[in-house]
C-alpha cells in the first residue's frame, strides 16, 4: 500500500500499450489507495484503532475522504496547529493531483 502511494507521489516511469485504458484503470485504483493510506495512518495514531471508520464521497468538485472516530481521538488526527491533518492533506493532495483529481480529507465530529 505504501509503495501505491510513493508511486502516485514520484510517479510511474513505465509505459503502456493502451494509454487510456491504463489511466482509467491506474485513477480508480489510485483513490482507493489513497483511502487505504488515509486509514493506515490514522490507525496508527490513535489509541482505539478499531472506532476508525473511513468513508469516501464523491462530489461534483472533489473526491472527499471523511473519517470517523472517537472524540478522545479526534485531538491526536489533528496534532497541535493542524500540522498532523495538514501533513496527512498534503500527502493525499500530491498523490490525487498525479492522478488528476481534487481530493480532501475531513475529520468528522
Amino acid at each position: 500500500m505504501l509503495k501505491a502511494i510513493l508511486k502516485l507521489l514520484i510517479g510511474d516511469n513505465g509505459a503502456s500499450s493502451d494509454g487510456a485504458a491504463a489511466v482509467k484503470v491506474k485513477s480508480e485504483g489510485g483513490l482507493q489507495d489513497l483511502e487505504h493510506f488515509v486509514d493506515y495512518v490514522v490507525r496508527a495514531l490513535v489509541d482505539a484503532p478499531d472506532a476508525v471508520r473511513i468513508s469516501s464521497e464523491s462530489t461534483e468538485e472533489a473526491y472527499v475522504i471523511k473519517i470517523d472516530c472517537k472524540k478522545e481521538d479526534i485531538g491526536k488526527i489533528v496534532g497541535r496547529r493542524g500540522k498532523t491533518i495538514m501533513a496527512i492533506r498534503s500527502l493525499v493532495s500530491g498523490a490525487a493531483g498525479r492522478l488528476q483529481k481534487r481530493v480532501t480529507v475531513e475529520v468528522v465530529d
